[in-house]
């Protein structure tokens, strides 16, 4: 069965992005995290930066999918892009949306867990969830694994890594890679 992974980049206080739901450049994007990140999932980076960092040719590692929520989406589609992993089969998660505006991007109005539930019973690759909050915490349930790019920046308010009511869920912390540009990555099993 394939697995489900949010896989993200967070503040120390647990934002995603900032409160305007943009862009965030609060990120580190260089230093020496970066480069095992690209290693072991090259294909969370979006298609139209793969020439410019010589990964034209680099295959698909770990995922065949990636799922968005509406917000998540709608950060690229507000800079033109809509479809930033053309690599990967797209899909959309919106209730609000009447179609997609990309025939490459799958639109899903309908209950999530049940998308997932009916993906993991697909032959294929892991899927892999890259936000956002809300979103999260409706697949809470369905996370086999968590990987956190650990950012050492506060941003004080934005939108969370899970944005949701109140249901705590233990995880258990399977993987640390501290780096000296002060990120950790950080990995969780249910």
């Amino acid at each position: 069965m394939r697995e489900l992974t949010y896989l993200v980049a967070s503040t120390l206080d647990g934002r995603i992005t900032g409160p305007a739901n943009d862009n965030p450049d609060f990120f580190l994007l260089e230093g020496d995290h970066a480069q095992p990140i690209r290693d072991e999932f090259p294909e969370i980076i979006p298609t139209h930066l793969r020439p410019m960092l010589g990964m034209v040719d680099v295959p698909n590692e770990q995922f065949d999918t990636v799922l968005q929520g509406r917000g998540s989406y709608d950060i690229g589609l507000r800079e033109g892009i809509t479809n930033a992993y053309r690599h990967l089969r797209s899909i959309v998660f919106s209730r609000t949306m009447a179609e997609s505006p990309d025939p490459t991007v799958e639109l899903v109005r309908t209950d999530p867990v049940a998308k997932v539930r009916e993906l993991k019973r697909e032959p294929g690759a892991g899927i892999w969830l890259c936000g956002g909050g809300k979103l999260a915490a409706a697949l809470l349930p369905e996370i086999d694994r968590i990987v956190v790019k650990l950012h050492p920046v506060v941003a004080g308010d934005g939108i969370p890594l899970f944005g949701g009511d109140f249901s705590p869920t233990r995880f258990r912390l399977t993987r640390t890679q501290p780096f000296d540009s002060g990120v950790v990555h950080l990995t969780y099993r249910p």
